[in-house]
């Protein structure tokens, strides 16, 4: 402190006008502004980030209330579901299946998105294997009937050539 006379002096100053003069001389001086540091809350966080002070004792909300098992449920959703668009747009998969893995995705079918690329793939070559039973068949039809036009025509000649035969013969 000042000496008792400037005491007196700023005991006695009542106005605005007073208080200016006396901050003006350097009898009144601004007090510095304490510091508020930072540095504890951030290595908390840090802790935190690591995974620190979450245990069962620290949780005051439900699991449900932490992480909306709907919040989840819709990211699940939509990573599916863009999944399914860029394969569709990409021409992977057809309209069809598009429209049964989507339904598929929505009853809660796959977990994540590793699943749904087993079961795209699985479908994929099932497909092609039943693409191949049917080209195979239909091959396999067009040989045959092949066969048969050339056993018939084969058959009309030797009946003509008989014909003849007979005809001659009488």
């Amino acid at each position: 402190m000042g000496d008792p006379n400037e005491t007196a002096d700023i005991g006695m100053a009542n106005s605005r006008a007073n208080i200016r003069k006396l901050i003006k001389d350097g009898f009144i001086i601004r007090k510095p502004v304490k510091i508020h540091s930072r540095s504890r809350v951030r290595r908390l966080h840090e802790e935190k980030n690591k995974g620190r002070h979450r245990g069962t004792g620290k949780r005051r909300g439900s699991r449900n209330a932490r992480l909306p098992s709907k919040t989840l449920w819709m990211r699940r959703m939509r990573v599916l579901r863009r999944l399914l668009r860029k394969y569709r747009e990409a021409k992977k998969i057809d309209k069809h299946l598009y429209h049964e893995l989507y339904m598929k995705c929505k009853g809660n079918v796959f977990k994540n998105k590793r699943l749904l690329l087993e079961h795209i793939h699985k479908a994929k070559a099932i497909k092609l294997k039943e693409k191949a039973l049917v080209d195979q068949a239909d091959a396999k039809k067009a040989k045959n009937l092949a066969k048969r036009e050339k056993m018939q025509k084969r058959e009309t000649k030797r009946r003509e050539r008989e014909r003849e035969k007979n005809k001659d013969g009488k």
